[in-house]
């Protein structure tokens, strides 16, 4: 019978340092063509409001497929505007292994990938952060950040100010208006459903590194043009030129996926302002989910 593990399940299973290392493989293998999966499919069940999306990928040692929803509406009434399931398969053999809750996996593996760029792009000294956004994504790139660079200064930004107030309590850290959020800071995080840019190219310092995550519809942005003019690094050059509003509108060249990074094919631009833009692979839901079942199983 196959394994069913929760969300509580899978926050007791699930670490930062194990899983930004399994996405930084993951990402690696994606981009030196050792997995197969397609963009994902996402359905628009009412624009802007509800989306199904379908996610599956099979690697070397792991068989997947994520369902994902999308509900931007349900910001405003606390609940998650992603919520997902993942079944996990033997690529070997075929047998169902697990299902799991997925939101939390959507979640971390969200902010352990930017993690992972943050790493190779951020400068070594980084030490400010500024959050654009005050959602889950907000709070779960601000542990996964902290694994790979020390900050002295958080500044969170929201388009509604009472929710980054409420962050900002939460966590002690400073709540502002986006511009001076952002000027001065050495990582910037957007995370928000912005369907116009939120950041301008000339608030970012000489040398910043941006993780954009968030808007991921063709017709939305985070980022100006001026913004995107940097080098530009992505997780998927099919996926973000079908889904990323950002990259379509911006028509933004683009230098590298990240895990072309990772696997030594590209180097890293490390003096310039970078942006990374993330939309999300499933690959990396499969390769959370395959370290989450061989912890559960006792294989790690």
């Amino acid at each position: 019978m196959a394994m069913y593990l929760d969300e509580d399940r899978v926050r007791g299973l699930l670490r930062w340092d194990q899983l930004i290392a399994a996405i930084e493989k993951a990402l690696a293998d994606f981009s030196l063509g050792r997995v197969l999966q397609p963009v994902r499919d996402m359905l628009t069940i009412e624009e802007g409001k509800r989306y199904l999306g379908i996610m599956p990928a099979v690697a070397g040692d792991a068989m997947g497929a994520k369902l994902v929803s999308f509900f931007p509406q349900n910001a405003a009434t606390g609940m998650p505007t992603h919520m997902a399931m993942i079944v996990l398969f033997s690529s070997q053999t075929g047998e169902p292994l697990a299902v799991m809750d997925g939101r939390l996996i959507t979640e971390m593996r969200t902010a352990a990938v930017s993690a992972a760029a943050t790493k190779l792009l951020a400068a070594p000294d980084s030490r400010v952060l500024a959050l654009l956004g005050s959602g889950v994504q907000a709070g779960a790139h601000l542990q996964a950040l902290a694994q790979v660079r020390s900050f002295a200064e958080v500044r969170v930004w929201s388009r509604t100010a009472d929710h980054a107030k409420r962050f900002a309590r939460q966590h002690q850290i400073e709540a502002m208006p986006a511009e001076a959020a952002v000027r001065g800071a050495d990582v910037v995080v957007t995370a928000t459903n912005a369907l116009e840019p939120i950041i301008k190219g000339a608030w970012l310092k000489p040398g910043a590194h941006v993780n954009a995550v968030g808007s991921p519809r063709p017709a939305w942005r985070e980022l100006d043009d001026n913004a995107m003019a940097n080098p530009l690094i992505v997780d998927s050059r099919e996926a973000v030129l079908k889904e990323s509003g950002d990259v379509i509108l911006s028509n933004a060249p683009i230098y590298a996926e990240i895990g072309e990074i990772f696997a030594g094919r590209k180097k890293a631009p490390v003096a310039a302002t970078t942006v990374f833009k993330s939309v999300g692979l499933a690959i990396e839901d499969v390769a959370a989910a395959k370290l989450v079942y061989s912890i559960a199983s006792g294989d790690q």
